[in-house]
C-alpha cells in the first residue's frame, strides 16, 4: 500500500512538472509573439502598401454628398509602423471627407487625425466622400486633393484623390399651380416629385431633369415637353463598365392623371424609369380630344412598361420604345394612332419579358373599349418569337375590339386570311436570315448599349422612326 501511494505521488510531481513547462513554454511563446507584435520601427525604408494610389470618383452634382469609396492601406514590412498623422493636404477647401480605420478627419480640426498604428502584416481601411461646392461654371469642374499619411519616420506617402463636380439646380416637391416654363442650361435635380395641377401647363423646353430614387411627375394639367430628357440621377456606376444611367428603375417616371389632357411630348427622352409613361384610366371624350400626342421621341429601358395607356386617345409619331420589363407599348381601350415607331423588346435582364405591343379591350373585370388601334409603316421585334399581343376575352362580343395593321414588319405567326385588318405586313419569323436584333445598329447585352437604327443589311428599310 505504501509503496503505491508513493508510486501515485511520484506520477503527480512528474505530472505537474511538465505542466509547469508547458505553462512556462506557452508563456515565453506569447511573450515573444507579443513583443514582435508589439516593435514599432522607424527605419525610412518601411513603409506603407495601398491597394490603389488614386480614387477616381464619378461625376456628382455640387451640394450633393458622391457614394462612399475605400481602399486599404497594407503594413508589410517585419515591424510595426506608427503614423503621425494622416490628412488632406488642402484641409477643408475641396469637400472630401475621410474616415481611417474608425476616425473622422474632422474638417473643423483641420483635417487630420494623428497617433494612428499598423502593427505589421496588418491593414487599416479608409473611406472617403465628396460634397463639392458650388463652382459657378456651365461645365463639370474637376476637384483634386491628397490624403497624406505620414509615419514616424518622416516618411510620406499619398493618395490621390480626384472627382468631378457640376452645379445643378435642385427641385424638392415642386408644385406647378400656374403655367410655368422650365428651360435651363444647368441640369436640374429633383426630389420628392414634381406635380402639376389641373389648371396649369407646364412646359419643358431643351432642358435634362434629374430624378432622385422614387422622384416623377404627375400631370393632372397639361405637360408639354420639347427637347427635354428625363432620367435617373445617379451619374455613378454600378460597375466599372455599367453606369446607372443604363439600370432600369431609377426614378417613377411620369402619370396622366384622369384630368390630364392636350399633353404634347416632342423630341424627348424619357429612360431608366419604373414605368416610363403611364395613362391613368379617364373618361374617353372621342378622338378628337387626344390626352397624348408623342413624336420623335423615346422610352427606353423601364423596370415596368414603356408606355402604359388606359382608355386614352394617343397618337404616336416617329417614336422608339425599347427593352422594358413590362410591355414596350400597351394599349387597354380608347384609341390608338402609331406611325413610323420602333418598338422592340431586348429587354435584358429578365426572361419573363412583356411584349413589344399590346392591345386588348379588358383589364381585369373591367370593359375598356378599343374604338380603334392603328399602326402604319412600324417595326414590331424582340427576342421572343411573338412579341405582338392582341387579347379580348372569349365571352365577350359586345365589347368594341378594332384594330388595323398596315404596311409594318410584325413578329408574330402569321394571321391567316384577314386581309381587312393586316395589309402588307412583313411577317418576321425566327427562320428569316435578317430578324430580331440583326435589324439594328448595336445590341449589345453585357454592357446594355443599344442603337435601334437600322443595319445597312436590314430588310425593314422605310420602316420604323429612323428609315434613313
Amino acid at each position: 500500500m505504501v509503496k503505491r501511494i508513493l508510486h501515485y505521488k511520484g506520477l503527480l510531481c512528474a505530472a505537474l512538472y511538465i505542466l509547469h513547462c508547458t505553462l512556462f513554454i506557452v508563456h515565453c511563446t506569447l511573450f515573444t509573439a507579443c513583443s514582435d507584435n508589439d516593435s514599432f520601427t522607424t527605419s525610412p525604408t518601411a513603409t506603407l502598401s495601398f491597394s490603389t494610389d488614386s480614387v477616381l470618383m464619378d461625376t456628382i452634382f455640387s451640394t450633393v454628398g458622391s457614394r462612399t469609396y475605400d481602399f486599404w492601406v497594407y503594413n508589410r514590412s517585419r515591424d510595426g509602423l506608427r503614423l503621425s498623422s494622416v490628412r488632406l493636404r488642402q484641409g477643408n477647401q475641396t469637400g472630401f471627407r475621410v474616415n481611417v480605420d474608425g476616425s473622422y478627419l474632422d474638417n473643423t480640426l483641420g483635417s487630420v487625425v494623428t497617433d494612428l498604428e499598423v502593427r505589421k502584416g496588418d491593414s487599416i481601411r479608409v473611406f472617403v466622400e465628396l460634397t463639392a461646392p458650388e463652382n459657378n461654371q456651365p461645365d463639370p469642374q474637376m476637384i483634386e486633393d491628397d490624403l497624406l499619411f505620414t509615419l514616424e519616420s518622416g516618411q510620406q506617402q499619398r493618395v490621390h484623390l480626384r472627382g468631378w463636380s457640376w452645379d445643378a439646380l435642385l427641385l424638392r416637391d415642386v408644385v406647378v399651380s400656374h403655367d410655368s416654363l422650365i428651360e435651363s442650361s444647368k441640369p436640374i435635380v429633383v426630389y420628392g416629385g414634381l406635380r402639376i395641377d389641373s389648371a396649369a401647363t407646364l412646359t419643358l423646353r431643351n432642358t435634362t431633369l434629374y430624378f432622385h430614387d422614387q422622384a416623377g411627375i404627375d400631370v393632372y394639367g397639361t405637360l408639354l415637353a420639347d427637347g427635354a430628357t428625363l432620367r435617373g440621377d445617379r451619374l455613378d456606376h454600378m460597375f466599372d463598365y455599367l453606369p446607372y444611367d443604363r439600370v432600369s428603375g431609377q426614378w417613377r417616371g411620369v402619370t396622366l392623371h384622369s384630368s390630364s389632357y392636350g399633353n404634347q411630348i416632342i423630341n424627348t427622352e424619357i429612360r431608366s424609369a419604373c414605368d416610363g409613361l403611364v395613362c391613368d384610366s379617364a373618361a374617353f371624350l372621342g378622338p378628337d380630344v387626344q390626352r397624348l400626342y408623342m413624336e420623335r421621341s423615346i422610352i427606353h429601358n423601364c423596370k415596368g412598361a414603356g408606355l402604359l395607356s388606359y382608355n386614352s386617345y394617343v397618337g404616336l409619331s416617329r417614336c422608339q420604345f425599347t427593352n422594358t420589363l413590362g410591355d414596350c407599348v400597351a394599349i387597354i381601350g380608347g384609341a390608338a394612332v402609331i406611325d413610323r415607331c420602333t418598338l422592340a423588346q431586348f429587354y435584358p435582364l429578365s426572361a419573363d419579358r412583356g411584349a413589344a405591343l399590346r392591345f386588348t379591350n379588358f383589364a381585369g373585370d373591367y370593359a375598356y373599349p378599343l374604338e380603334t388601334m392603328q399602326m402604319t409603316g412600324c417595326i414590331v421585334t424582340g427576342y421572343a418569337d411573338d412579341v405582338v399581343m392582341g387579347e379580348t376575352r372569349d365571352d365577350d362580343s359586345t365589347t368594341l375590339f378594332n384594330y388595323h395593321f398596315e404596311n409594318s414588319l410584325l413578329r408574330t405567326p402569321k394571321v391567316e386570311d384577314d386581309s381587312v385588318n393586316f395589309v402588307n405586313i412583313h411577317w418576321e419569323t425566327k427562320d428569316d436570315s435578317i430578324q430580331g436584333k440583326q435589324h439594328f445598329r448595336q445590341i449589345d447585352e453585357e454592357n446594355l448599349i443599344y442603337d435601334f437604327r437600322l443595319d445597312s443589311l436590314s430588310t425593314a428599310h422605310g420602316l420604323g422612326c429612323y428609315d434613313d
